[in-house]
């Protein structure tokens, strides 16, 4: 039964990094002949300086996730430190991570789409997921979903364990995956000179 559930739950977690991969692939293919409004200036890089911050945001919450959830999701509920206060506390931060990447073409408007597509995809996920921890956990889940919100956090409900039992190479892991955010700067920065140079048309420019 154990073996079935983290086989499952396994699968699941395959899913939300496909559903991110797939996210992020039609963005950056849609964003090769979109351009911001304005192009350049200090609203532009005022932009952009904030999606770094939201992405270093999402790298740190992700690792402090790691830091409760490591190898432990399917042996245990967690419902400590940042599943004490959103049951999807990695979507969570995930998504503010897809926001701070939108952010880095400099527009509002792409960054607040990438944020909100993400969570609405990540929505589904959960959705499913819980299906199988239900099924694992019984009443301790449905409680917990009780008390718990599915994705907004609710910060009066944080409570903290004594110890956390450190997987490193769950870390490192994590780490490896948030990098992937990072990406977004080099890869918008060298679109936008394509475009400067009229090696791609714009179609279409978003505040």
């Amino acid at each position: 039964m154990a073996t079935q559930f983290a086989r499952s739950l396994s699968r699941y977690q395959r899913g939300r990094r496909a559903v991110l991969f797939l996210l992020l692939l039609v963005a950056a293919f849609a964003l090769l002949f979109i351009s911001s409004y304005p192009e350049q200036g200090e609203f532009h890089e005022f932009v952009e300086a904030v999606g770094i911050s939201l992405i270093g945001i999402a790298v740190i919450g992700r690792l402090w996730c790691t830091l409760y959830i490591g190898g432990r999701k399917a042996a245990e509920l967690i419902q400590d430190g940042p599943y004490s206060i959103t049951r999807n506390p990695l979507y969570v931060f995930s998504s503010i991570g897809a926001t701070g990447a939108g952010a880095e073409t400099g527009s509002v408007v792409v960054a607040l789409f990438f944020g909100i597509a993400t969570a609405i995809a990540f929505h589904v996920v959960a959705k499913k997921e819980e299906g199988v921890l239900a099924g694992a956990f019984g009443d301790a889940f449905t409680s917990y979903c009780a008390r718990v919100p599915r994705f907004f956090p609710k910060l009066s409900l944080y409570k903290d364990s004594v110890t956390v039992t450190v997987y490193p190479k769950r870390l490192y892991t994590t780490f490896m995956d948030s990098l992937v955010f990072f990406a977004a700067f080099p890869f918008f920065e060298f679109i936008g000179w394509l475009q400067f140079h009229h090696y791609l048309p714009i179609f279409l420019r978003l505040p």
